[in-house]
């Protein structure tokens, strides 16, 4: 048993925000109250002048490993899922990440990438987060799907979210030329099953005048005409200089009752495998950048002109970058990127990437995590930086808000397909104890482009289902966390 005293209780399932004591027995929340009495054996924990709330919950993490979750545990996240991706086999990803151990809860959506290469390319499943990045430029993979193709791979999707997938995965942004029915028949399947989808669009009509269809007006499409719940993934990343717009369709279709959600992290840059097909030389002009404006995640290397880039995306498709869309630094780029923060129940999502070092290794059980480790800054400083920016410099956000978007919204996507995620986002009696407690004042990102693996600070305490993954800010030796599964 854990007792919490005194700090400052958040809770958005019921919009409490006052000092109170926090009771937590066998993993759960046993009593929020004032002055609550400490049972026998209780570990009491004196959190005066501290925030107390549910952990936050990650729908867009891709790290795969207990040294990024360990990050990302210092940053407050207690619960990190890779739903814009998925993984298949969902059994085989489960099991693995529960024979490595985590420290944080993890789950997976039902990957339309790898059911779409099972049937087109004969890509074997192996639940290898990375294995689908070698796709990014096989054309056999980039076409449109035939009548029996596409009836196989919906076959392969059905199965996955029948074995407790959070939902389907859908990168459609990766194959831009596709048909627009595949979309609608994946939605519809999702739709079916009450299923949310997790959609990293394809490009804006103002990016790419020949798309086959605007990105967001294609999501938003799929949710009116199939009834699905479709989630927008990074609407900062892939709406550029044009949020406003793409906005304001999410609020009118919101407003006339279709099941639209959205999520945005607070970097100008993202980050993927060089071989992305937005990335494409003849393409970047569209973005509005150039190929200086990519870097190697492993070397460091700046792209430096367009034959480069061809060379890089001939020979490693994989390849990690960093993209610079926005410039962090430009006041007009940052104030995009606090309207999409700012936009009405916007959820924070890091889409945290892996680390790696430079002799190959991903993943490592040493803490602090061994110098060289290379990463995108959001793995390791999302929520914190959010918290900073919104809350404590701008005032856009109440600490009650702050909970909202970064727990209690997220969970709530998961409700229709996952039972346990009524459990989470929220500290009513009976819920997960999974708790952040956090200094108000200090919270704040460390991390940067160049020294990406620095941790955040001001969480003092972390508990994920009741065990201290961080304590009096010292990351804990304990992986107690547990599979999220529809």
């Amino acid at each position: 048993m854990v007792l919490l005293r005194g700090g400052r209780v958040i809770d958005p399932g019921t919009g409490l925000d006052e000092v109170a004591d926090v009771l937590v027995r066998d993993g759960k929340v046993a009593a929020v109250g004032q002055d609550l009495p400490a049972p026998d054996g209780a570990v009491v924990v004196d959190v005066t002048g501290l925030v107390v709330g549910p952990g936050f919950v990650d729908l867009h993490s891709h790290v795969h490993s207990v040294a990024a979750q360990r990050l990302q545990a210092m940053d407050g996240v207690t619960t990190a899922l890779d739903l814009e991706s998925g993984l298949n086999p969902l059994d085989r990803a489960y099991a693995e990440a529960a024979a490595q151990g985590r420290p944080l809860h993890y789950g997976f959506s039902a990957s339309w990438a790898a059911a779409r290469a099972k049937v087109q390319l004969g890509f074997e499943e192996n639940a290898d987060p990375w294995a689908a990045m070698h796709l990014l430029d096989d054309p056999r993979w980039l076409r449109s799907s035939t009548p029996a193709e596409l009836v196989a791979w919906l076959r392969v999707v059905e199965d996955e979210l029948a074995a407790g997938a959070l939902g389907v995965g859908v990168p459609v942004g990766y194959a831009p030329q596709t048909d627009p029915a595949e979309f609608l028949s994946v939605a519809a399947l999702a739709a079916s099953r009450d299923a949310p989808i997790f959609t990293h669009v394809r490009e804006l009509v103002e990016t790419d005048p020949n798309t086959r269809y605007d990105g967001s007006a294609e999501l938003v499409r799929a949710a009116v005409e199939t009834g699905a719940a479709m989630h927008h993934c990074h609407v900062n990343s892939t709406s550029l200089r044009h949020v406003d717009r793409v906005l304001d369709l999410i609020a009118r279709t919101q407003a006339e009752g279709s099941r639209v959600t959205v999520e945005c992290y607070p970097y100008g840059a993202g980050s993927t495998g060089i071989g992305a097909a937005f990335l494409a030389p003849e393409r970047l002009g569209n973005l509005g950048i150039g190929p200086t404006a990519i870097t190697l995640v492993d070397s460091g290397e700046q792209v430096a002109d367009l034959g480069r880039l061809a060379e890089l995306r001939a020979t490693d498709p994989a390849a990690s970058c960093i993209i610079a869309f926005l410039d962090d630094d430009d006041p007009v780029d940052r104030d995009l990127l606090r309207r999409s923060m700012a936009f009405p129940d916007s959820m924070v999502a890091s889409d945290a990437m892996p680390i790696t070092w430079p002799d190959g290794t991903w993943d490592t059980y040493e803490w602090p995590l061994p110098p060289g480790g290379k990463t995108h800054p959001r793995t390791a400083g999302t929520y914190a930086k959010s918290l900073r920016q919104m809350v404590r410099e701008s005032g856009a956000w109440t600490w009650l808000e702050a909970f909202r978007r970064c727990s209690w919204l997220p969970a709530r996507t998961l409700d229709t397909v996952a039972a346990g995620a009524a459990h989470k986002g929220h500290l009513g009696v009976g819920a997960d104890a999974d708790i952040v407690v956090l200094d108000p004042e200090r919270i704040t990102d460390t991390a940067t482009y160049q020294d990406s693996t620095r941790p955040s600070v001001g969480v003092h305490h972390l508990l994920v289902g009741g065990t201290f993954v961080v304590r009096d800010q010292q990351m804990q030796d304990a992986l107690p966390g547990r599979p999220l599964r529809g």
